[in-house]
């Protein structure tokens, strides 16, 4: 590990006990910062709901008034998250209804940038929606050092991830297969200041409006870790930091699924790379037929968005 990634572990790797709630009140209060969380969701009525209660139940009450927004961006969901999350108290936007002029793709990069037309905190928490178990601490957590800190920029949740088959494989240390096999052997050949990030691709994270709308959002999967690379390009290794919130409990996907998220994940690595064409964008996986085995071939997420500070609706929303 490099000796800058040492020294950024030791002064950027806090706990979410680092900063008590009253802390980060007064300094809310002092710098006058405002903060929404988002959570994109897809077919996550089981869960949402949940983490909308306890986010306004224990950070948007009048002794700790910690969020202002609280927004679930719905992506196209056909059971009834919508009518959970608003019944929770979230105010649910759909994908389709942002930036109407721009047909949207599928994927959740596509949702989060979309958010930031539909939010107008001054940070932004955007928070996976199928959590189970959920602790406001996953918010409180990561926007603490932004709230704290005015040289912080970005901010991931790490946390032991248990992969819960109920076997031998179970573990607190396990899970996040993808980050393993893929994502910190990509970051530790290629980006390696990033290589102190516990969970790079974790899906909880925050950061300054002031810096998300100056980066491009691949649409799919890739997001999380083109996201992380471009903000260390953009502001510096001691800008980003990671915050200890405790346990993460979530579904877990099969080994296709997971096969197309490395596949995705790959290619914006790649494209960070090389910026450059790409040769064969596409991943070829098998199912198990009455013959055989057959092939199923589908293409991986080669869109990104730009900046949002370069599409016009934002800008002139920003001017409001």
């Amino acid at each position: 590990m490099l000796e800058e990634v040492e020294r950024w572990l030791s002064s950027r790797s806090w706990s979410a006990a680092d900063r008590p709630l009253g802390q980060l009140v007064e300094a809310k209060r002092q710098t006058g910062r405002t903060v929404s969380v988002v959570l994109p969701a897809l077919d996550e009525e089981a869960t949402v709901g949940a983490i909308v209660s306890v986010i306004r139940e224990e950070l948007m009450t009048d002794a700790v008034p910690l969020v202002d927004e609280l927004v679930v961006l719905d992506s196209g969901s056909t059971d009834r998250t919508a009518e959970v999350a608003a019944a929770a108290g979230a105010r649910v936007v759909h994908r389709d209804s942002v930036l109407p002029r721009l047909p949207a793709l599928p994927g959740k990069g596509e949702v989060l940038w979309r958010s930031l037309l539909v939010t107008s905190g001054d940070i932004i928490c955007f928070i996976d929606a199928d959590l189970r178990e959920f602790s406001s601490t996953f918010v409180s957590g990561i926007i603490g050092p932004l709230l704290t800190d005015p040289d912080i920029q970005f901010v991931k949740a790490m946390y032991d991830r248990p992969l819960e088959t109920g076997g031998a494989g179970s573990g607190a240390g396990q899970g996040g297969r993808v980050t393993e096999l893929v994502a910190r052997p990509l970051l530790n050949l290629h980006w390696p200041q990033l290589a102190g990030f516990v969970q790079p691709l974790g899906g909880e994270y925050a950061a300054r409006r002031s810096l998300l709308e100056r980066l491009p959002f691949p649409v799919g999967y890739g997001v999380e870790l083109g996201l992380l690379v471009d903000a260390l390009h953009t502001v510096g290794l001691d800008a980003l930091a990671q915050v200890d919130v405790g346990v993460r409990k979530h579904r877990h996907q099969g080994g296709q699924a997971l096969g197309r998220m490395a596949a995705a994940i790959y290619r914006t690595a790649q494209l960070r790379l090389t910026r450059g064409h790409l040769v064969r964008p596409r991943l070829t996986q098998f199912d198990r037929g009455e013959q055989g085995f057959v092939p199923r071939t589908t293409d991986v997420d080669t869109e990104e968005r730009p900046p949002m500070a370069e599409i016009p609706e934002y800008a002139a929303r920003r001017a409001a």
